[in-house]
Order: structure tokens, then sequence, then C-alpha cells
């Protein structure tokens, strides 16, 4: 299997940029997004694209089981001691058609340039009556085109209409300036959904200003 993208960063990710971030999660609408459009439940819930696992415990308090996958081994290393997981293609998801009543992904589609793709493979793996939820940064107002270096004032040049993969980044202390992003306008970005076979039936925005986070509930 390939090496990915986030091998080169998983420690740094861990120690440094994911603690930090974790306890600013509210405010960006993160965790509010997981608890209103997710829910509570049972069984297994996968995460696509689980990273170092830091929304495990997220998902246990809504009384369900976290199992994850990524491409990473360097992010699984950490994720070990959170939840079970299992190194795979997000668009080749080593489960069973049908299987799993619950599936997110978290803050990971820009990760993915193929993410119609993986849509796709979380419909397979759903179970009947199961739910998926995306909660991603805001395609509108975050990206390469979007200057947010002013907390007060998000800036919005040309290139939001461009679907194109970018390490441009208006900070220098995230990921994107180091692994890069894929960046999905808002109108493919549902279009994937509907494409997918999945349908949407909740919402969420999240983060101010203006909205950083934008989160779908589907099944």
């Amino acid at each position: 299997m390939a090496r990915a993208a986030y091998d080169g960063i998983a420690d740094w990710y861990e120690s440094e940029f994911i603690s930090p971030q974790s306890a600013q999660d509210d405010a960006l609408g993160v965790q509010d997004a997981l608890r209103e459009l997710l829910g509570p439940g049972s069984g297994r819930c996968l995460k696509v694209g689980c990273g170092t696992g830091v929304y495990a415990d997220s998902v246990r308090r809504l009384g369900r089981i976290p199992v994850g996958v990524d491409l990473s081994a360097g992010m699984l290393r950490h994720a070990a001691g959170r939840l079970p997981v299992a190194r795979g293609d997000a668009t080749r998801l080593p489960f069973a058609g049908a299987s799993v009543p619950a599936v997110i992904a978290m803050m990971v589609h820009t990760d993915m340039p193929a993410y119609p793709a993986v849509l796709r493979e979380v419909r397979r793996v759903l179970a009947p009556g199961g739910v998926f939820v995306h909660v991603g940064v805001h395609p509108c107002f975050c990206g390469a085109f979007a200057d947010r270096a002013d907390p007060a004032a998000t800036v919005i040049r040309p290139g939001y209409r461009e679907r194109r993969f970018s390490r441009d980044a208006w900070s220098s202390q995230g990921v994107r300036n180091k692994v890069g992003a894929m960046h999905f306008p808002l109108a493919e970005l549902l279009g994937a959904f509907v494409a997918s076979g999945l349908t949407a039936d909740g919402f969420a925005e999240g983060g101010a200003p203006t909205p950083i986070t934008f989160s779908v509930r589907a099944h």
C-alpha cells in the first residue's frame, strides 16, 4: 500500500497540532454537529479517515462503538490506543455491504481527492436505516481562495469555483501547507451525495463570524 501524505507529519500532528485544536472543536461547531446530526445509538460507528482517533470518545458518549480506517500507518500508530483500527483506502473499505449502522467523516473530505468515490463506498457499507454524518471545512468560506488571516473578516478571493488540489494556505501553522487540500465547491459536494445514492436530511454550520464548518447528515 502506498505511503500516505500524513505519514511524514503524524507525530507533529498528534503532539503539536491536534491537542490544541481539539480544545477549539466546540468553537468550530464540530462536536455540536456530531451530537446533533449523529445522535445517540448503538452498534459500530465507522470513522472514515480516522487519523489519530481523536473523536473516538465523542462517539462512545453517544452509545456507539467506534472503529476506524485510515490510509496513514503513522496516524494509526496514535489511533490504535483509542479505537480498533484498520489500514485501508476509503474508496475500498474493508467492510461487507450493508454491514455498518453508522459512518462518520470528520474534517477529512479535503484530504480525499476522490471523495465522491468515498461517498459511494459509504453508501455500499451503510446498513439499511443507517446514518452517515459528514463534518468538514465549509466549502464556501475555507480554502486557498479564502483569506482568514484576520479573525474578524474572511476575504473571499477568486478560486472558489475551481475544483482543485492546492498546498496554498492562509496560515503556516496548520496542515494544509504541509499535505495540501482538495477543494470541492458546495454544489459539487452536495451533488456527490446525490450521485452516491445517499439522501441528505440534515445540515449544520459552525464557527464565527463566518462559518468554518459545514455538516451533512444522510441516509
